[in-house]
């Protein structure tokens, strides 16, 4: 049937993996490409539709791009060269996009409208919009702005001192976008650590940004303006983590994923099967484009144990999480997950969503409110379970299938190519 992907049991896994391009990194260097000034050469762009519709959207505002044989060249337009969108800027499923492009189009001197599909416009803005508010930005959106679509009329903005209630490099990357358009500093501080690509990116672009333990700060409207540059973009460590979590679980498995980005606040997902005893080894450690990028090397054992995952872990780990409750029904002992109530809210409810469909293969696995509670050891079965339109659920429950008794039948699978739509033959290339 269309749309259905069908997972039968393997032994272990054998082999080296080329990863597709970070998905968060390679958002980041299409857009601060676009407002650079002059020629940007992206090697290793993500293609799932997520980034695709990034891209999209700054052709829609008049940024030439185009293919070269080996990267994506981007003819940067300058800070105030982006030209009003003729229409609607869809951003498909991608929540990265649009709260990033609202940062961007908060600060032009246009009439915008940010977009999506059913998924997409279920998901809360006001996280974002409350803050551009502050700065003096004009946007308004469905439930007074809480959901999209958003509409944006750029213009003036004031720099803020911004406590932001989560850890989310979403919001912070938004309202630093943002502030390179504001008059004076844009102060953004986190209760936690979050993923810090965008930081990192504007440092390597010569862009006037510093940070400071959780607080991060730019000063905008001071006449800078910054040149194209080169991009390498790594393998996406969160595509990496389907691979990695079921080499873990299949004893006899060896495999290695080559040139990883292995930035410290995407790296939670390795410190945490680190603690659960499994066998993970990183090499070929370099620095590239101010991110960490090395060769990770998995083997497949029967020693892992329950933890709990919690607290500044949680945001290192987010996207993992689906991943890593797969694992944690084949650890020995408990595991609990606290502090993720994040994951409500992302492109569908993923602790109701893992938890639902992993009961269906008979996992002893208890939702919580803000996480979950698994008991390892259990044998898993065969059965038909949805992805909920949700990428990361319809890859977590592939990786499931391979340690279950039976077939395992996933519907609703399209949506992988959201963020990797090589995975199955990757999959397939290993299965041993």
């Amino acid at each position: 049937m269309k749309n259905q992907v069908l997972i039968t049991p393997a032994k272990h896994l054998r082999g080296e993996i080329t990863l597709p391009g970070d998905k968060s990194i390679t958002h980041r260097a299409i857009i601060l490409s676009s407002i650079a000034e002059g020629k940007s050469y992206l090697k290793g762009v993500q293609r799932g539709k997520d980034c695709l519709a990034t891209l999209k959207c700054i052709e829609q505002m008049g940024v030439p791009v185009r293919e070269g044989e080996k990267e994506v060249i981007i003819e940067g337009v300058g800070l105030e060269g982006l030209k009003e969108p003729e229409d609607v800027l869809n951003c498909g499923n991608s929540g990265t996009t649009m709260r990033l492009l609202a940062g961007l189009l908060a600060g032009q001197r246009f009439y915008s409208v940010l977009s999506g599909d059913k998924f997409l416009r279920k998901r809360p803005m006001k996280r974002i919009v409350d803050p551009l508010r502050e700065m003096g930005a004009k946007i308004e959106g469905r439930e007074k702005g809480n959901f999209p679509p958003l509409t944006i009329v750029g213009g003036e903005l004031k720099g803020i001192n911004y406590l932001s209630p989560i850890a989310s490099a979403q919001v912070k990357s938004c309202l630093l976008l943002a502030g390179l358009y504001a008059k004076g500093k844009t102060f953004v501080k986190e209760p936690y650590k979050s993923r810090d690509h965008t930081e990192r990116m504007m440092q390597y672009l010569g862009i006037s940004i510093k940070v400071k333990g959780l607080e991060v700060q730019i000063e905008g409207k001071n006449g800078e303006s910054f040149k194209g540059k080169s991009f390498y973009i790594p393998g996406d460590i969160s595509a990496g983590a389907f691979f990695i979590g079921a080499a873990v679980s299949l004893p006899g498995s060896r495999v290695k994923l080559s040139n990883v980005g292995l930035n410290p606040t995407r790296k939670g997902f390795i410190d945490v099967l680190l603690k659960m005893g499994a066998e993970v080894k990183i090499s070929n450690f370099k620095k590239i484009c101010e991110e960490e990028v090395g060769d990770i090397e998995v083997r497949g054992g029967n020693n892992l144990r329950g933890v709990v995952i919690q607290g500044e872990m949680i945001p290192r780990l987010i996207d993992e999480i689906p991943i890593l409750t797969v694992v944690s029904c084949f650890a020995q002992g408990d595991t609990l997950i606290k502090d993720a109530r994040e994951l409500r809210v992302k492109e569908t409810d993923r602790i109701r969503a893992i938890v639902s469909e992993l009961k269906k293969m008979g996992a002893d696995i208890e939702e919580r409110k803000d996480g979950m509670l698994i008991k390892g050891g259990n044998k898993l079965r065969g059965a038909l379970v949805n992805s909920w339109g949700d990428h990361r659920i319809a890859m977590a429950l592939a990786i499931a299938g391979l340690r279950c008794e039976g077939e395992t039948t996933i519907a609703d699978t399209q949506c992988i190519d959201t963020s990797f739509p090589e995975f199955q033959k990757t999959l397939r290339e290993i299965i041993v």
